[in-house]
């Protein structure tokens, strides 16, 4: 059989080519997993609940007095 000698370096440029892939799939899926919610949600006329909730404001009474 044949005997073949693999370079260091060649792992390191397979490590970082199988990671951008990755990467690069990820990305990819998550533009379109967006648009297809999104398309979905008009089609099915779907609103998103944002919720927005007001800002509290504590007043201490003793602060107000001593001024």
């Amino acid at each position: 059989m044949f005997q073949l000698y693999i370079d260091p370096s060649i792992m390191s440029y397979t490590i970082q080519i199988v990671a951008g892939a990755v990467i690069t799939l990820g990305a990819v899926f998550a533009v379109f997993f967006r648009r297809f919610k999104k398309k979905a949600k008009d089609k099915l006329n779907i609103e998103e609940k944002k919720e927005v909730e007001d800002d509290i404001v504590e007043l201490d009474e003793n602060e107000n007095e001593n001024e």
